[in-house]
């Protein structure tokens, strides 16, 4: 089947799971593979677009983000990624997961933040319910809490990218503007 990736500004995208090492080095010389730098934005796109149809990977010698499709999901394979990624240990470090993220975390740790009141009360009920995702995208609406809510995941996303980039030695560029994301002490992403 023929290759489908999403461009971007930073590269290709594609996804699967792989084991890399920090430290790597090519066989040229011992230099490592790319400087220890990316663009803060290119891991929260990653983090973004988390789920469970791709799998997101920096590859450390190019400095794009590639995605490979889960066959078994979306019906696409990628033999040439797959074989790369295998062969290729250390070269492609893999992005959060979205079980690393943890939506429903933040998602809870955000109606814990809202003042004690009718719209917390009911956004935690809709939360501990079947459709708790459907429920919750409701309430806000109804309780007029949308922007507030796109503010806290896109910080709980970026605290997320910091915390990869510092996980895998790298110096986040870009970085400014949004350094100490307001999370609850009580998040495990609180830093």
């Amino acid at each position: 089947m023929e290759k489908q990736s999403t461009p971007s500004k930073w590269g290709v995208m594609t996804c699967a799971p792989v084991e890399a090492g920090k430290n790597i080095r090519n066989a040229a010389g011992g230099k490592p593979l790319m400087e220890p730098r990316i663009e803060l934005a290119q891991v929260i796109q990653a983090v973004e677009a988390a789920g469970d149809a791709f799998a997101y990977f920096y590859d450390r010698q190019t400095g794009e983000t590639v995605c490979l499709p889960d066959p078994l999901i979306t019906g696409l394979e990628d033999e040439p990624l797959v074989e790369l990624l295998e062969n290729s240990p250390g070269r492609f470090l893999p992005f959060p997961t979205r079980y690393e993220i943890h939506d429903y975390h933040i998602m809870a740790d955000f109606v814990r933040s809202l003042p004690a009141g009718k719209a917390q009360a009911e956004l935690e009920a809709a939360i501990c319910s079947k459709g708790a995702f459907r429920r919750f995208k409701s309430g806000i609406r109804y309780h007029l809490l949308e922007q507030r809510w796109y503010t806290y995941r896109a910080e709980a996303y970026h605290k997320i990218a910091l915390r990869w980039c510092e996980e895998h030695g790298f110096i986040p560029t870009g970085a400014e503007g949004m350094q100490g994301a307001g999370l609850p002490e009580s998040h495990p992403l609180h830093g």
